[in-house]
């Protein structure tokens, strides 16, 4: 549930998530924005809907891909429509921990297959209609009747993993329909029992918007151009949500989006009159910028900077490493990786310790395993595969693939939590691999210009990638990764294919909590040991960087912050 600023900040503070820095002094005038001026100033006076008037300025590594939740898979999409939008649930401020959202409670049948959603009362759509239970069954029907050109993960991404099929796709889905039983009561059927409902719920692809906005701006009018996809008005111009921020624009040969605080926002209302992401490709750049003054903060500084950076008076607030980097791998281009020897050779030709120690923060580990050892399934007696060339050399030998070739994509214009410096870490793996005999093809592109999509469309041999938890779910991370056959590795080209989805499903479906941490921990050993479809490299703590000025933000294991209980001043 929404809480009072008051309260959550009490509640937060305990556990050190708060940023309580002071200002010593104010700006004397509104900072470049990238926008267009409106007439807001930065002066700390109270505004109508009870926040300040100052405008919160955020620098961003990349743009947004559009605004609509449902269709993103990135970061830096959701960044702009967490703000925009809300959920059924939500997280507890400052943890992964499930709560109340647009739905005030649920309860569910003893199988998990019948859930009751208690709508909040009072909300408000940003184009002034009600949110209602007939509002959310038509987002859930949204989401389950895509047209043909949406029913691909380069598109509908988290429904595909999460929930499966679409309605006339002829492949099984989890969902099976939702009611309104009463006005502000929504009732979700399910085909089988799923360890991870409700909790997808508070993810924010699965967004509720409008249905007024999304009739009229044709929300599923996505079409196929080319390798690409064109969006249609209500993801490019029109998104409409009920959170406390409202779309104000967005000017893509900037990368600057606008947001204006919703002044009938149900809560309490955000603390600055506007937000503006900027986007500053160029991470030396945003560390200027935050220095000279013209944005308030930026997320994933380099991890060599922290030290600067907290000497010149801002604030640097590390979150858990509640991440995985991994080298995707697809055979789909380059039969050799189908050879199993082939896959360990390139695990043991990369030096993760030492990438661990010169690329990534302090704490930052070499991973065994696709997700981090907080999540119940870690299993405890694996260990990342040892840095040995000359094994390495030998299995390429073995598999008649000493002269290897792969085309490695790097991905550009982006930061992520467990990738803080792509450069370096795609250079580092390239030199091993190299070391091993090893031609590399080089592609860079950037991370929403090519490299998501065309990583999900199985052009890369191999390519680096990575995954923030969205709640906690072993099934998360393995779950999203590898149940469809048809994912960023392609898993339907091996021979296990069958097995590990199968095994999979079945951990998920497992409703003893004993039972299925067994067989999530030897699903786990399998992919390390015998599958390999890509190779983990290691979990890193993120951090986030805010001057001095900036009070009242709570940062997210998840990377997911709610920007609405920034202030800025004293």
């Amino acid at each position: 549930m929404k809480r009072g600023r008051a309260a959550l900040v009490a509640g937060i503070a305990a556990s050190a998530l708060l940023l309580t820095a002071c200002a010593e002094s104010q700006r004397e005038a509104t900072p470049d924005t990238g926008a267009e001026d409106d007439g807001a100033t930065d002066n700390g006076d109270g505004g109508e809907g009870g926040g300040g008037d100052d405008i919160f300025i955020f620098g961003a590594a990349g743009k947004p891909k559009h605004f609509d939740p449902f269709y993103a898979s990135d970061g830096e999409t959701f960044r702009a429509t967490r703000q925009i939008y809300e959920q059924l649930l939500d997280f507890e401020p400052g943890s992964a921990q499930v709560a109340p959202g647009l739905a005030e409670s649920w309860d569910s049948t003893e199988d998990g297959l019948t859930w009751d959603f208690q709508i909040r009362e009072g909300v408000k759509f940003h184009d002034g209609t009600d949110l209602d239970a007939e509002a959310i069954c038509y987002n859930f029907e949204r989401w389950y009747n895509q047209p043909e050109a949406a029913q691909t993960g380069a598109v509908a991404y988290y429904w595909i993993n999460n929930f499966g099929g679409f309605a006339d796709s002829g492949e099984e889905s989890i969902y099976e329909s939702c009611t309104a039983t009463d006005d502000m009561t929504a009732q979700v059927k399910l085909t089988r029992f799923t360890s991870k409902f409700p909790a997808i719920l508070a993810h924010g692809a699965y967004a509720i918007g409008s249905p007024a906005a999304m009739d009229e701006y044709d929300a599923n009018g996505v079409e196929t151009k080319g390798d690409g996809f064109v969006y249609p008005d209500y993801a490019t111009e029109h998104p409409t949500g009920t959170g406390a921020f409202k779309f104000g624009g967005y000017d893509d040969s900037t990368g600057t989006v606008t947001l204006d605080r919703n002044e009938d926002y149900w809560g309490e209302p955000a603390g600055v009159s506007q937000m503006v992401i900027r986007t500053i490709p160029d991470e030396t750049t945003r560390r200027q910028e935050l220095e000279a003054g013209t944005i308030h903060g930026y997320d994933l500084p380099n991890p060599v900077d922290w030290g600067e950076l907290e000497a010149a008076g801002n604030s640097i607030e590390i979150r858990p490493a509640f991440n995985i980097l991994y080298v995707g791998l697809n055979a789909t281009n380059n039969e050799a990786l189908k050879d199993v020897k082939v896959r360990k050779a390139l695990s043991h030709a990369i030096n993760r310790e030492q990438l661990v120690s010169t690329q990534l923060p302090d704490g930052a580990e070499a991973a065994s395993q696709f997700f981090p050892d907080t999540l119940t399934g870690y299993n405890p007696d694996l260990e990342p595969d040892a840095y040995d060339p000359d094994l390495a050399k030998q299995l390429l030998e073995e598999a008649g693939h000493s002269d290897l070739t792969i085309e490695f994509w790097q991905p550009t214009e982006v930061t992520r939590p467990y990738m803080p410096d792509p450069a370096n870490i795609y250079d580092a793996i390239r030199s091993d691999w190299e070391d091993v005999g090893v031609t590399i093809d080089a592609v860079a592109l950037p991370w929403n210009g090519g490299y998501i999509e065309g990583t999900e469309q199985h052009k890369a041999h191999a390519f680096l990638l990575g995954w923030t938890g969205d709640y906690d779910s072993a099934d998360n991370f393995i779950g999203t990764f590898f149940v469809e056959q048809n994912n960023a590795f392609s898993t339907e080209n091996y021979p296990f294919a069958d097995d590990l989805t199968k095994a999979l499903k079945d951990a998920d479906s497992e409703p003893d909590e004993d039972k299925r941490v067994e067989m999530i921990q030897e699903i786990n050993r399998q992919i390390a040991e015998d599958y390999l479809p890509g190779l983990p490299i290691s979990h890193s703590p993120p951090a986030i960087v805010v001057s001095s000025e900036v009070q009242g933000l709570i940062t997210s294991p998840l990377a997911a912050e709610d920007f609405s209980t920034v202030t800025l001043g004293g």
